[in-house]
């Protein structure tokens, strides 16, 4: 029996193009989940791998629906092997457990692998250039700029913090927190 695998990593995201073209490969089944790929427990993969049998197909669009790495991957692909299953990845084709296939498998996992650490690798090399920047900030981009907080804090001198909260969405802490700071600062610049 031929079973098709459908995945998306959130539950916004659409399967209908993985399902148009597992149903045009001919599927007699397809498997549906919306489950990241980062989680090794995915329920319903879980339920098909115990489902199927020898000499049966699982079909995917993608080798990332099934894995979320070269390890994983090929521990998947070689567990289905070994019990006589074979695997159709649509952009790639058929793997089977063969000589060739086996190195295929693993030359093509590796190249994603590869691919994604690549990506790390160039994204840690931005952010070593970026911190060189004098005005470099590590973490998220503040909320409220400078001369918002400033003015709030001006209001604290004739209103609590719920009612200057009231009137510029500054949290209570946030201006506890940038007060401290600005303190803080001016103590340095003094020194």
């Amino acid at each position: 029996m031929k079973y098709g695998y459908a995945r998306v990593s959130t539950v916004a995201q659409d399967l209908s193009v993985q399902i148009d073209e597992l149903t045009k490969e001919g599927c007699e089944e397809i498997v549906q989940e919306k489950y990241t790929g980062t989680k090794t427990d995915r329920p319903q993969f879980r339920l098909l791998i115990d489902k199927i049998v020898e000499r049966d197909t699982v079909v995917v669009t993608k080798l990332d629906r099934l894995a979320r790495n070269t390890k994983e991957g090929i521990e998947i692909i070689e567990s289905l092997f070994n019990r006589g299953i074979k695997v159709h990845v649509l952009n790639v084709g058929l793997l089977e457990n063969t000589t060739m296939g086996r190195f295929f498998l693993q030359t093509l996992l590796a190249v994603a692998e590869m691919e994604r650490n690549l990506i790390v690798e160039r994204t840690q090399e931005g952010k070593a250039l970026a911190r060189k920047r004098d005005d470099f900030k590590e973490g998220r981009p503040r909320k409220h700029s400078k001369q918002q907080v400033t003015h709030a804090l001006a209001l604290l001198e004739k209103h609590t913090y719920r009612e200057v909260e009231d009137m510029t969405g500054i949290s209570k802490r946030t201006l506890i927190r940038r007060r401290n700071e600005l303190k803080a600062n001016e103590l340095n610049a003094t020194s």
